[in-house]
C-alpha cells in the first residue's frame, strides 16, 4: 500500500469517526426526549484501487423493535380505554355515595319507610305525618341530585368526545403531513430519521384515542387504518373526526341513528374521498379513549340513569297503583271479565294463562293512546308479553285490535259483553287457557276511599302511569322529575286520613300500613333494560333489594374497571420498557462506544502523522 492509499484509509476513517461522534452526540443529548430512537452509523467498506480499502458512513439506522412497537400501539389503546371507564364509573360512584352514608339513596329510602312505620304506630299523629312527609321530599330530592349527578357525567363525557376528536384529527393531519416530507427519501438519512421519530409520536399519540393498524409502504411512509378497516392516513391525505354537541345532557337525550331524533350530537369520520360516516351507527372504533366515552355515554351512563328511573317508577307505582282482580266467567269458553273504566294511558291489563304447550305466559295488555308509539316492541322470549292497544278509541277497537293481535298467535278470544267491560277467553280450540285476569289503574285522589296514596308526582302535578308515547316511556328521566305531591304537601294528614266519606277512623293505620308494605316486603319485576335479569327472567324483589341490587352491580363495575386499568398499566409499562431497551438510549453503551470512536479516531490521526512524518523525509532525501 501506497502512501497516499495509507493517508486516504486515515482520512476515510477520521470522517467516519467524526460522523459516529455526532451521532453519539445526538443520542446522549436526546436520552430523555420522549419518542427519541437511538440511532447508529451505517458504515460499509469501499475498496480503494486494488490496494486496500476505506471505510464511508451512509446514513444511520433507528434500533427499534417493529412488532414491539404495534404491541404496544395495541395495549395504548385499550389502555386509553380502560382508563377512561374506570375514571367515570369511579366518579359514578362518588354520584352514589358511600353505602350507609348520610345523603344516599340507600339511607333516603331507609329514612322514608322508617318513618312510615313510626305513622303506622301513631297514625293521627302530626308530628309522624310531618316526618313522613320531610323523608319523602328528601327521597325525591336524592333521586334528582342522582339524576344531576349522572347527566352531567354524561355531558362531560360528551364533551370528551369533541376534545378527543379534535386530538385526534391533529396527530391524523401530523402523519399525513410527515408522510409527504419523507415520501422518497431515503430511510437512512438522519433528517429523515428524525421526521420518523416524529411520526411514530404522533401515531402513538393518536393510538391513546383510536384503535389502530399501521402498514409500511415502499416510498417511505405509512397508511394508517382502525381496525374495523377504515383509512385514517393514506401518503399525504388524511380523514378527520367532526362532531357537534347539544351541549349538556339530560335522561331523554339518547342516541338515535336518525339524525333528526339524535339527542347527542353527531360523531362522524369524514373520509379523505369526502365520504362521511356515522362513527357509532358503523361501529367503526372498538377501543382507544373515544370508544370509551361513546360506549359511556350511550351505554352505561344510560343504563345507570334507567336504574334509577326504574327506581323512581316502582315507588310512585306501588304506592298510587290499584290492581282489581277480573271476575271469572263460566264456559265454556271460559274466561274473566275487566272494567275498563278509569283506564289511563300506561294502565294494563294483566292476563296469566297457558299455551298450547301447557307453558304459563305472562301478558300485559298496555293502553297506549299515541298511535307513533304501536306497535309495542318485546325482545326474544320476554315475559311477560307487552302488547299496546289504544283505548282511547272505544271498546269496539279495542276488541278489534286485541282479537287481531292475540286471537291467532295466543289463542285468546276478547269480546265487550257490555259497557266498558273487556272479556277474555280461550278460543275453544283446548290451546290456550285463561288462568287469572286482572286490571291496573291509577289512584288520582287523596282520599279515593283505597289504601292507595299518589306520594310521587312526575313533576309538579302529573301523576305517573307509565304512559308510552313516539318519543319514549314516561319512566325515563322520571328520577330527575320526581318530586311529592303538592297536594300532599298541603295536607299531610292524608298520609293517615284514606277516606272523608266515611271518615277514615281515628287511630286507622290502614294507609301507613299498605306504604309501608308497599315499599318494605311487597315484589315487583324490574325491566331488563336494568342490566339486571333478562327479559325472559326479569329480576324480582322488593324496592330495597332492588336498589341494593344495582348499587352493588355498579360498584362491582368500577372495581373491575379500576382493577382492568391496573392491568392495563402494567402491561403498557412492561411493553414500553420493552421498546425502550431496543429504541431507547443506553447510556452504558454509547460511552463504550465513545471509547472506541476515540480510540478509532487516535489510530487514523496517528496513520496520517506517521504518513507526513514519512513525505516529509522523502521531500527531503530529494
Amino acid at each position: 500500500m501506497g502512501l497516499s492509499s495509507a493517508l486516504a484509509t486515515a482520512m476515510s476513517g477520521l470522517r467516519s469517526t467524526q460522523a459516529a461522534l455526532s451521532i453519539i452526540s445526538s443520542n446522549v443529548a436526546n436520552a430523555q426526549t420522549p419518542g427519541y430512537v437511538a440511532q447508529t452509523p451505517n458504515q460499509i467498506e469501499v475498496a480503494s484501487g486494488g490496494y486496500g480499502s476505506t471505510v464511508q458512513t451512509v446514513g444511520v439506522s433507528r434500533q427499534l423493535d417493529l412488532f414491539v412497537q404495534n404491541q404496544l400501539r395495541t395495549e395504548t389503546s385499550a389502555g386509553g380505554y380502560a382508563n377512561q371507564v374506570a375514571n367515570i364509573l369511579t366518579q359514578l360512584q362518588s354520584v352514589y355515595g358511600t353505602p350507609g352514608g348520610s345523603g344516599t339513596l340507600e339511607t333516603a329510602l331507609n329514612n322514608f319507610t322508617t318513618a312510615l312505620q313510626s305513622l303506622s304506630n301513631s297514625p293521627n299523629s302530626q308530628s309522624a305525618q310531618s316526618v313522613a312527609l320531610s323523608a319523602a321530599q328528601t327521597l325525591a330530592q336524592s333521586l334528582n341530585t342522582t339524576t344531576k349527578g349522572i347527566q352531567t357525567l354524561r355531558s362531560n363525557v360528551n364533551q370528551d368526545i369533541g376534545n378527543s376528536a379534535t386530538q385526534a384529527n391533529a396527530a391524523i393531519s401530523q402523519i399525513a403531513d410527515l408522510n409527504s416530507r419523507l415520501q422518497g427519501t431515503d430511510p437512512s438519512d438522519p433528517l429523515a430519521a428524525t421526521l420518523q421519530d416524529q411520526r411514530d409520536n404522533a401515531i402513538n399519540t393518536l393510538a391513546k384515542y383510536v384503535d389502530i393498524r399501521v402498514v409500511n409502504d415502499s416510498t417511505n411512509g405509512v397508511s394508517v387504518f382502525t381496525n374495523s378497516g377504515i383509512q385514517l392516513v393514506g401518503a399525504g391525505l388524511a380523514s378527520q373526526f367532526t362532531f357537534s354537541s347539544p351541549g349538556s345532557l339530560d335522561a331523554t337525550s339518547l342516541y338515535n341513528t336518525d339524525p333528526t331524533k339524535n339527542g347527542v350530537g353527531q360523531l362522524n369520520l369524514r373520509l379523505s374521498n369526502g365520504v362521511s360516516l356515522d362513527v357509532v351507527a358503523n361501529n367503526l372504533l372498538g377501543s382507544g379513549q373515544i370508544a370509551a366515552d361513546l360506549k359511556l355515554r350511550d351505554q352505561t351512563l344510560v343504563q345507570a340513569q334507567t336504574q334509577v328511573d326504574q327506581l323512581a317508577a316502582t315507588m310512585a307505582s306501588a304506592l298510587l297503583d290499584k290492581t282489581t282482580a277480573g271476575t271469572a266467567v263460566a264456559g265454556p269458553p271460559s274466561g274473566f271479565d275487566v272494567s275498563t273504566s278509569g283506564v289511563l294511558p300506561g294502565n294494563t291489563i294483566n292476563l296469566t294463562y297457558t299455551d298450547s304447550s301447557n307453558v304459563q305466559r305472562q301478558l300485559k295488555i298496555v293502553n297506549v293512546t299515541d298511535p307513533t308509539a304501536l306497535p309495542l316492541q318485546n325482545a326474544a322470549g320476554a315475559n311477560p308479553t307487552y302488547v299496546g292497544v289504544n283505548f282511547s278509541l272505544g271498546m269496539a277497537s279495542v276488541v278489534t285490535q286485541l282479537n287481531s293481535a292475540l286471537g291467532g298467535s295466543a289463542h285468546l278470544q276478547f269480546s265487550n259483553p257490555s259497557g266498558s267491560t273487556l272479556r277474555v277467553t280461550d278460543d275453544g280450540t283446548s290451546q290456550a287457557s285463561v288462568k287469572a285476569a286482572s286490571v291496573t289503574t291509577t289512584v288520582q285522589t287523596l282520599a279515593s276511599g283505597s289504601p292507595q296514596l299518589p306520594v310521587f308526582t312526575d313533576g309538579s302535578t302529573a301523576l305517573y302511569t307509565g304512559a308510552i308515547t313516539g318519543t319514549g316511556s314516561q319512566m325515563t328521566g322520571l328520577a330527575g322529575r320526581i318530586s311529592v305531591n303538592p297536594a300532599l304537601v298541603s295536607d299531610p294528614t292524608k298520609l293517615s286520613t284514606y277516606s272523608t266519606s266515611p271518615a277514615t277512623p281515628a287511630g286507622d293505620s290502614t294507609r301507613p300500613d299498605f306504604l309501608f308494605a308497599q315499599l318494605t316486603s311487597a315484589t315487583f319485576s324490574y325491566s331488563a333494560t336494568t342490566g339486571l335479569g333478562s327479559a325472559a327472567q326479569p329480576f324480582q324483589g322488593t324496592v330495597s333489594s332492588y336498589l341494593q341490587q344495582f348499587i352493588s352491580q355498579q360498584g362491582n363495575a368500577s372495581t373491575l374497571a379500576t382493577q382492568l386499568k391496573q392491568g392495563q398499566s402494567v402491561i403498557v409499562s412492561t411493553l414500553q420498557q420493552k421498546f425502550n431497551s431496543t429504541a431507547g438510549v443506553n447510556m452504558d453503551s454509547e460511552m463504550s462506544n465513545l471509547i472506541q470512536v476515540q480510540n478509532t479516531y487516535a489510530a487514523n490521526a496517528h496513520i496520517m502523522s506517521v504518513v507526513q512524518s514519512m513525505m516529509q523525509t522523502l521531500l527531503q532525501a530529494k
